[in-house]
């Protein structure tokens, strides 16, 4: 066998593994689109049809039209941008200071902050109980967005600790002879560089914060507090009375749900792959 067909029979390989990696991400979601448009009697039909024969949106209007569902979405929206703004302030002071300064006890609060994404939700779930039902917090949105900081900020503030520590000395030595502050040389020197780096941060937070199930389920008891986890969580109770499973009203949530989230990727998809990418900046 020849170097050029061992090159081809390995690309063709290579593209075969890539297709069959495709389909096995793509599937869940082309199936929840395909439920969420096929009528109630052919979802479990025999044999099974890949597209329905007679498409219908009537299980998209019938979640539009639940004030229950708007209502989650809008708390999702609010609560996911509110912990992403706070993740991304503070992530960006504290990782300005652990990357670019050097201090007693630098190295002990970088290890902290990385055991603190160490933690599984459910292990500290009984103690945020207590916190949140002792301030008042219990069934509010601020229970969510305090709760959320303690997972999303740990990881924002590692990550853009590293590229703070990648970015060359001769930025902030310049800044400093132009007369610029350390806050300054932050907004208006580093801040710009490292943009990739806050997008990829900011989006990994603001899907975290969407998809996030069990502090919503443990801190959120009424209706109108809900996130849209809890709603489609509660949506075979709140739409059948629990007589029988809206199957393809759930997958229309679905679809509507995660919609938001393929546009935010598709829109930053540049510099998400440029956060992930960027290893140095060259002076």
């Amino acid at each position: 066998m020849t170097k050029a067909q061992r090159r081809t029979i390995s690309r063709v390989l290579f593209y075969i593994l890539l297709a069959i990696i495709s389909i096995y991400l793509v599937f869940p979601f082309y199936w929840a689109i395909r439920s969420s448009i096929t009528p109630d009697n052919q979802l479990f039909s025999t044999p099974v049809v890949y597209w329905p024969d007679t498409p219908t949106l009537i299980n998209y209007q019938l979640v539009l039209s639940s004030p229950n569902f708007i209502k989650a979405l809008g708390n999702s929206a609010v609560v996911a941008t509110i912990v992403t703004l706070l993740s991304l302030v503070i992530g960006v002071l504290s990782a300005y200071a652990l990357g670019r300064f050097r201090f007693r006890g630098r190295l002990p609060v970088m290890y902290l902050i990385l055991a603190m994404t160490m933690f599984p939700t459910i292990a500290v779930l009984p103690a945020l109980f207590e916190r949140v039902s002792q301030f008042g917090l219990y069934n509010t949105l601020w229970a969510l967005i305090f709760t959320y900081l303690i997972f999303t900020l740990p990881f924002t503030v590692w990550v853009l600790t590293s590229f703070f520590e990648q970015m060359p000395k001769d930025l902030e030595e310049a800044a400093y002879v132009d007369g610029c502050t350390p806050f300054q040389t932050l907004y208006l020197v580093m801040l710009p560089l490292i943009s990739p780096a806050l997008v990829t941060t900011g989006l990994l937070a603001f899907i975290a914060a969407w998809n996030e199930f069990l502090l919503a389920l443990s801190f959120i008891q009424t209706p109108d507090r809900m996130t849209v986890t809890l709603a489609l969580f509660n949506f075979a109770t709140s739409t059948a009375g629990g007589f029988q499973i809206p199957w393809g009203q759930i997958q229309a949530a679905t679809v509507l749900v995660t919609i938001p989230l393929i546009v935010l990727v598709l829109i930053f998809q540049r510099r998400i792959l440029a956060g992930l990418t960027a290893g140095a900046v060259k002076g």
